[in-house]
């Protein structure tokens, strides 16, 4: 089972696709309420009723729809530095003793297919392929084996960035959150569907492929961050947590191999188990 949100007329409906087909349980309702991604993140609605909502729903096709980011509203929008280890070792880095953490916004956010709009103000433009953790209940201090229990599910992210501003200064968001720098989506897979500690995840740019790992060289794993996290501040149903990318992106390159993203390539960030996300950089 994959949860995705896609417009229609405007509106933001709520997709499952199930058994190689897609429905809108949006239009399907259950009974007479109109299922969203945000009855699914705060459990209003169980993942039973939203296969319901579905089946009562019109079939749509993946290939042809305007897909929305995979959560549109999130609370917060966390990212983890240097969570894997042949990243850090590339970027020059020493091994983090405790999760580096830092934000985007909710104007970063993009869907599966929107173009990626580079501003003027900067130069260096990088990929970065990501396991994005989806919060589905409040939580607060919660153990590291409480805390998949308060997993939703999972999707792939894009933490997009503009090395040049990024490393102007020691803080990074000007360089990490331009709008549209937060691709999330297309699919969300709940997370009892899927074992985070043991997927693929790949980058391609113009079908090259770019970064080959997998999450078992995650520093720390998706249990391990919620813990940290809801040590320090209370993480919110439809918070989305970006979990680090692996080795092979363009500022792990030695210097006179550099070659930043320009308009007109495409990136694709792939993740076993949850799909692809492609989006296409412009002006």
């Amino acid at each position: 089972m994959k949860l995705f949100n896609f417009y229609v007329n405007g509106h933001i409906h709520l997709g499952v696709l199930q058994d190689g087909t897609a429905h809108d349980a949006t239009a399907g309702g259950y009974p007479a309420i109109p299922a969203t991604m945000e009855h699914a993140l705060n459990e209003t609605l169980s993942l039973q009723a939203l296969e319901t909502a579905a089946a009562n729903g019109p079939v749509v096709d993946v290939e042809t729809i305007h897909f929305a980011p995979a959560v549109t509203a999130p609370e917060k929008i966390l990212c983890v530095g240097l969570n894997y280890a042949a990243h850090a070792k590339e970027s020059h880095m020493e091994l983090p003793k405790y999760p580096t953490l830092f934000s985007k916004f909710s104007n970063a956010l993009l869907g599966h297919k929107e173009a990626i709009r580079l501003p003027e103000t900067a130069e260096k433009y990088d990929y970065e392929a990501e396991l994005v953790i989806v919060i589905g209940k409040e939580a607060r201090q919660v153990s590291k084996e409480e805390a998949p229990d308060y997993i939703f599910g999972y999707t792939a992210g894009n933490d997009f960035s503009a090395r040049d501003l990024q490393l102007r200064t020691t803080q990074w968001i000007m360089g990490k959150s331009f709008d549209g720098f937060a691709p999330l989506g297309p699919y969300i897979v709940p997370a009892r569907e899927i074992n985070a500690n043991q997927l693929q995840i790949q980058s391609y740019v113009n079908g090259t492929l770019r970064q080959n790992s997998n999450t078992s060289d995650l520093i720390f794993d998706p249990a391990t961050i919620v813990s940290y996290i809801s040590q320090y501040m209370t993480l919110k149903p439809g918070d989305v947590i970006y979990t680090g990318t692996p080795s092979g992106v363009i500022l792990g390159y030695p210097e006179d191999k550099q070659v930043w993203l320009k308009p007109g390539d495409t990136v694709t960030i792939k993740i076993e188990g949850i799909g692809e996300l492609t989006n296409t950089l412009t002006r």
